[in-house]
């Protein structure tokens, strides 16, 4: 297994970031496409790639590609995977997928089949007519899309986005992914000062501590590969120090702020368990009084939506309060906003000068950006 395909599903518009990560932890044939990236490396970039990824979901292992336009061909598919090589006896292999624009549109079905075809090469190896599955877990993952079939192993486990330093129980309204990608968009490396004044629980004040630190996402957390017996552990010791030897320690003006009390709070806790409280400030602050005397910096936040009539009014509100304030600012600051609001560029009082459009999960979202404006 010295060379291994991997691909790295994503939020669509996240793509390029994603394989610009990748690139940046020098891995190889990095390519792109709708909702995903793929690229190769060997067993040690598992533990690199779960590490180091901020913007990504996850780390899928390619174990084959083909035409699968019948259950049959599905089947056939799958089963001519050396799943054997890889799940032992006892192994917990359950299965999960999806299909999109595909004659086998039953997501369902096919993971019936999907499952059935492991067990049966599985069988070839191990004399049994169940298997136990009560050890370390081997998630099988497949996709669908245009009748080509993806297969392969799931080497993260939990989400990419759960880092480690959220609050257990808590949900909060933009997933770490999500608001690291929109510092990164931002261009932001630590030198400006950054704020975010709709806070809420400090997803991207946090976010953006760990980009200006260079500090890898995962080095906090647990993958479900790390219990795999075919995967050295050394890999993942290895990995977190070569993270960390690439750290930085500086000083940064990192501040987030929020009208409600119990959210700084949270805030405040999520920034301990990350290890950047001594980066990032958090205040209880209204945003449409927001002012900074700083000639320069950046905000980046994401306001309420307004999904609801009532609080669609209030939001637009909130959002020419936040543009008047905005307006008083320096001219050296950048603004940028996402939202899934249609009338946010009219509420802020001027239109973005550019868009990006963003899915934060199921809600589809502008991202919109404010230059540098002239004094």
């Amino acid at each position: 297994m010295d060379k291994l395909r991997f691909a790295v599903p994503c939020l669509l518009g996240l793509e390029s970031l994603v394989a610009e990560e990748l690139r940046r932890l020098n891995m190889a044939g990095v390519r792109a496409e709708n909702g995903r990236v793929f690229f190769e490396g060997s067993p040690s970039d598992i533990a690199r790639a779960n590490v180091g990824l901020r913007c990504g979901a996850r780390v899928l292992l390619v174990l084959s590609e083909f035409r699968a336009r019948t259950f049959e061909e599905l089947f056939q598919g799958v089963r001519a995977v050396p799943w054997p090589d890889m799940i032992p006896e006892n192994g917990a292999f359950p299965v999960r997928g999806w299909s999109i624009t595909s004659q086998l549109s039953s997501v369902p079905a096919c993971q019936s089949i999907v499952k059935k075809a492991v067990v049966e090469r599985m069988k070839d190896r191990y004399p049994l007519e169940q298997f136990p599955e009560d050890g370390a877990e081997y998630p099988v993952r497949f996709s669908l899309y245009k009748d080509r079939a993806l297969v392969g192993l799931d080497t993260s486990g939990e989400g990419l986005y759960k880092r480690g330093y959220r609050a257990v129980g808590v949900t909060a309204p933009l997933r770490e992914t999500l608001a690291a990608a929109l510092v990164l968009l931002s261009k932001y490396r630590g030198k400006d000062p950054l704020c975010d004044p709709f806070c809420g629980s400090g997803t991207i004040p946090i976010e953006a501590a760990l980009i200006a630190k260079n500090r890898a996402p995962g080095l906090d957390r647990s993958f479900i590969s790390q219990r795999w017996g075919w995967l050295p552990s050394r890999i993942w010791s290895d990995a977190a120090q070569e993270a960390e030897s690439r750290e930085f320690h500086g000083q940064y003006d990192i501040w987030g702020g929020d009208i409600d009390p119990d959210a700084v709070a949270l805030a405040r806790h999520n920034a301990r368990l990350a290890g950047v409280e001594d980066t990032v400030r958090f205040e209880v602050a209204d945003a449409g009084a927001f002012s900074r005397p700083e000639p320069y910096g950046r905000i980046i936040t994401n306001p309420p939506y307004g999904e609801r009539i009532s609080s669609r009014l209030e939001a637009e509100e909130l959002y020419r309060a936040f543009g008047a304030a905005c307006d008083a600012l320096p001219p050296g600051w950048r603004v940028g906003i996402l939202s899934s609001h249609p009338e946010l560029e009219r509420c802020f009082g001027r239109p973005a000068d550019r868009r990006r459009k963003l899915y934060n999960g199921m809600i589809r979202c502008n991202f919109y950006q404010y230059e540098k404006r002239q004094g």
